[in-house]
């Protein structure tokens, strides 16, 4: 019986709808730019995660690579996979599943992008990389568990391979370049601290979850969990269809998406809300925009609608509105959206 059949399902994860929806949507369009999950613990994060993992397509991958590259790329191939094609050798290639890579809470920078062995460089003009965490995630899902609890700087570097694609690592003189296109997916408690505005801005969505006060839902939660203890393989039979329906239409909706259009009007429906919720610059605009589309290839529709805008709007707005000072908050996210999507 295979390790798969011993995962929780993500289709059994009672609950967190947003939280799915946000996973589902990145994994569709990771341009999207990630997604910040805010909540306390016990909500079923890292569960949902390592379940989304499962149902993502194998990919295609150099055979030998250190980081995955993508056979079918070529102009995304690392400095090592170039140089192969260059001397005539063809590249091998293989399939994998994706899978969550982890981010320990006391990473350095080095543990993070990796290191250049200087010594080989200077003495015989080659470039030793040791690979990183960027490398390891590279085409696969990069788990932040309590993201606002690292330096400041870690996050930047993350959120700048993340936007880039690429890692760029550079010590004295000696520069070395890989791609570092991931999935990220970063966790926090808000009790334990704030993330800047500046990095918050740069998650594509947020999501912000709490336990569940619905009683049935919370007895359902017991009782699907005692039973996935029980048997995780009757459990994982049960729910085989649900997974195969939602891998099936992930699937879809990855080969889709770029094919769904965006008419004008819900392009300028979308600048209209960031223009009423007072945020910032246009990143606002560019994930809205991505994440509806996500939202149209996963429901099967060939162009977006108001209606997917309404359903990723408060992701991508939660945490982009500013405050005021003095705690008078802000312009209320739910009675924006209804307003400007009620007259169109």
């Amino acid at each position: 019986m295979s390790v798969e059949r011993y995962s929780y399902p993500f289709s059994a994860i009672v609950g967190q709808d947003r939280m799915k929806t946000a996973l589902v949507l990145n994994a569709i369009n990771p341009a999207i730019g990630g997604v910040l999950i805010r909540g306390e613990k016990g909500t079923g994060k890292s569960t949902a995660v390592r379940a989304l993992a499962r149902l993502l397509p194998e990919q295609e991958v150099v055979a030998g690579c250190r980081f995955g590259d993508n056979p079918n790329d070529r102009e995304s191939l690392c400095l090592d996979c170039q140089a192969r094609l260059q001397s005539g050798e063809t590249l091998a290639a293989t399939t994998r599943r994706m899978r969550v890579v982890e981010l320990p809470i006391n990473a350095s920078e080095d543990r993070v992008v990796g290191t250049i062995d200087l010594e080989a460089a200077l003495k015989e003009g080659s470039r030793r990389f040791e690979p990183g965490v960027l490398a390891e995630a590279n085409r696969n899902i990069l788990y932040v568990d309590e993201v606002n609890l690292l330096d400041d700087h870690i996050v930047d570097v993350l959120l700048d391979a993340a936007a880039m694609g690429v890692n760029i690592v550079e010590r004295e003189g000696v520069s070395v370049m890989h791609p570092a296109r991931f999935i990220l997916v970063g966790t926090m408690n808000p009790e334990e601290g704030e993330l800047r505005p500046q990095l918050l801005d740069r998650f594509g969505l947020c999501v912000d979850v709490e336990g569940i006060r619905d009683l049935e839902q919370r007895v359902a939660i017991v009782e699907k969990r005692a039973a996935w203890e029980d048997d995780p393989g009757q459990f994982f039979s049960d729910h085989k269809d649900a997974e195969e329906d939602i891998r099936d239409r992930i699937a879809e909706g990855i080969a889709t998406f770029p094919e769904v259009s965006i008419p004008r009007g819900v392009l300028q429906l979308i600048a209209e809300l960031s223009i009423a919720l007072e945020v910032d610059g246009h990143r606002a605009d560019l994930v809205c925009s991505r994440a509806a589309q996500a939202e149209a290839a996963y429901e099967e529709v060939p162009e977006v609608g108001t209606e997917h805008v309404a359903r990723v709007a408060d992701m991508v707005y939660a945490h982009r509105v500013r405050s005021l000072p003095f705690g008078k908050g802000g312009p209320n996210i739910g009675d924006v959206i209804t307003r400007v999507l009620g007259r169109n």
